[in-house]
C-alpha cells in the first residue's frame, strides 16, 4: 500500500485527506491511502517519517512550510527561491520539496485579474505569503506585505490607511484569521476603502465565504476563495508524486 498525507497541527478539518479518498475512490486507485500526520512540533517529522516507510509522498501546510525545509534532502528551484515547502516526494530515503502553491494561486489569480490590480496588499508573512509574492513579482504586480508585527520591508495594520487600501485593488489574505472554528474573525484592515474595483483574495477554504470576503463584497469588490486553489495543488502533488 502507497501512503500519502499531510502534516501540520492542528488538522481537525483536512480538505486534502477527503479530496484524494475521494480521487482514490472515483478513479479505482485501490493500493493508495491518504492520512493526516498532525505532529505538535517539527522536531516530531523525523520520528514520523521513520515509522512510515511506506510514506511516498507528504503535503504541507500550517505552521511548517518554512520549518520542515532543513529535513529536506533536495529542494525545488522554486523552494529554494521562496524558502516554502508544501510538497515533499520521498523516494529511496530522499526528501525533495517542491511547492504547488505557486501553481494553486497562479490558477485562481489569473481567473480575475485585469490591468487594474497593479498594485496587492498581501495580508500575512507566512509560508503561504512566500508563494503569493513569488507569483505577484512575476506578474510585476507591486506589492506591500502587511503583519501585525513590523519588519523590513513590512508595515502593520496599524499603518494601514485608507489611503492605501484606495490605491491597491488587489488583496490578498494569506494569513489564518477567519478559518475555522474562528469564522467570525477578519483581517483589521479599513473595508470602508474597499471598492468595486477591488478583488479580494482569500486563501482559506473553510467557511467557503469568510468575514473579510463578506465584508469586501459588501463594498462591490471582487471576491474569491481557496477552494479552487486547493484543488490545483492536490492535483500538481499527485503529479509530482508519480513522475
Amino acid at each position: 500500500m502507497k501512503k500519502y498525507g499531510l502534516i501540520g497541527f492542528p488538522l481537525s478539518h483536512s480538505f486534502s485527506k477527503k479530496y484524494f479518498a475521494r480521487k482514490f475512490q472515483t478513479e479505482k486507485i485501490g493500493d493508495c491511502v491518504y492520512d493526516n500526520y498532525p505532529i505538535e512540533t517539527i522536531d516530531a517529522f523525523p520520528e514520523l517519517i521513520h515509522s512510515n516507510p511506506e510514506l511516498q509522498g507528504l503535503n504541507v501546510t500550517i505552521p511548517y512550510k518554512e520549518k520542515v525545509i532543513p529535513y529536506l534532502t533536495n529542494a525545488s528551484p522554486v523552494v529554494n527561491t521562496i524558502r516554502a515547502c508544501n510538497c515533499i516526494r520521498i523516494q529511496n530515503g530522499e526528501l525533495t520539496g517542491h511547492n504547488t502553491d505557486v501553481a494553486g494561486f497562479s490558477f485562481i489569480l489569473n481567473r480575475q485579474l485585469n490591468p487594474k490590480h497593479k498594485r496587492a496588499l498581501v495580508l500575512g508573512t507566512g509560508g503561504a505569503s512566500k508563494a503569493v509574492n513569488y507569483v505577484l513579482d512575476i506578474q510585476n504586480i507591486e506589492r506591500i506585505s502587511v503583519s501585525r508585527n513590523p519588519a523590513p520591508g513590512v508595515i502593520t495594520y496599524d499603518d494601514l490607511t485608507e489611503e492605501i487600501v484606495k490605491e491597491h485593488l488587489l488583496i490578498i489574505n494569506t494569513s489564518p484569521v477567519g478559518m475555522y472554528p474562528g469564522i467570525g474573525d477578519a483581517p483589521s484592515i479599513p473595508y470602508s476603502a474597499i471598492t468595486g474595483n477591488h478583488l479580494c483574495v482569500d486563501l482559506i477554504y473553510n467557511p467557503a465565504k469568510t468575514k473579510f470576503l463578506q465584508l469586501a463584497e459588501e463594498k462591490g469588490s471582487a471576491i474569491q476563495n481557496g477552494e479552487e486553489m486547493l484543488v490545483v495543488q492536490a492535483e500538481e502533488s499527485w503529479k509530482i508524486w508519480n513522475s
